[in-house]
């Protein structure tokens, strides 16, 4: 998330009543996770990391960093179902029942269907399908955990944007969570198929297939021309390359090169696969044959 104007570490020390090691004056212009953080970003850590750093220093980060996303992005209760403030470009069609919220930009000839929900801060290029009962920018699954209080999971808020591409269809009943304080987006031409879920702060590249029934969690990075067909299930923070070719019901626990095609659980290289599952399919006929030799022995 960029803030309006650039503020100083010392009102932002003043906001989240936290002391300040470095240089007070500096300016920051936003907020960002670490895997993302760009010059000028305040991050969230909960370690002592110093390293030549401005750092502000407090008891507890976490209500820091709901204090800095509650003020500069508090929640606005909608009143329409389509914001005063969105933007909706020349030739784009807005179905009956859409919900548009506050500083959607939608782009020039797009088509959104009935009941979809666009939350906050969605940014929507050209050319752009999105399906009926969709959800763009609902929040990121992602709490903080403590069990030493009564209730365990406590949400940190998102503050990020969803943002699709020139080109990109959404099929029907899909959910595209927002970064938690970047973007998720979807590049240029990529097509997503029904009842696809997809994580915070993802990002997949152009030209992408994703069939029905994939699941892919947060944080992750999918290349250009990947093909994840159906029930395929990614896990977070790794990252599939260029070209790869991930065959239905596979599970990708851990990143993938691209170029490629892959199955099963945990994926690896499709040939590679079936061979294995050739040989575990010869296992009983193996066992008798050697409990027969051993007989004749």
């Amino acid at each position: 998330m960029k803030f309006p104007a650039p503020v100083s570490m010392q009102w932002i020390a003043n906001l989240i009543d936290a002391s300040i090691v470095g240089d007070a004056d500096a300016m920051t212009t936003g907020i960002n996770e670490i895997h993302k953080v760009e010059a000028g970003d305040l991050c969230f850590v909960a370690v002592d990391d110093r390293m030549g750093k401005t750092l502000l220093v407090c008891e507890q980060p976490f209500e820091a960093y709901l204090r800095i996303v509650e003020h500069f992005r508090p929640f606005v209760p909608a009143t329409s179902l389509i914001s005063s403030t969105a933007v909706i470009g020349e030739g784009s069609i807005v179905m009956p029942g859409v919900f548009i919220g506050e500083q959607v930009r939608i782009g020039k000839h797009c088509i959104i269907h009935p009941h979809v929900t666009i939350y906050d801060h969605t940014e929507i290029g050209d050319h752009v399908v999105v399906h009926a009962g969709t959800v763009l920018g609902a929040d990121a699954f992602y709490y903080n955990s403590k069990r030493d209080r009564p209730v365990w999971y406590k949400q940190m808020k998102s503050c990020g944007r969803v943002v699709l591409e020139d080109h990109v269809h959404i099929g029907a009943n899909c959910c595209i969570d927002k970064g938690v304080t970047h973007d998720t987006r979807i590049g240029q031409g990529t097509k997503i198929d029904n009842l696809v879920q997809v994580g915070h702060d993802v990002v997949i590249g152009s030209n992408c297939i994703i069939a029905a029934q994939v699941g892919i969690a947060g944080a992750t990075t999918i290349g250009h021309g990947v093909n994840l067909w159906g029930q395929v299930g990614v896990s977070k923070t790794l990252t599939i390359g260029d070209g790869a070719n991930v065959l239905a019901q596979t599970g990708v626990p851990s990143s993938l090169e691209g170029g490629k095609t892959y199955f099963g659980y945990p994926a690896e290289e499709a040939g590679t696969k079936r061979r294995e599952l050739v040989w575990i399919k010869r296992i009983p006929e193996m066992w008798e044959k050697l409990k027969r030799m051993e007989r004749e022995a």
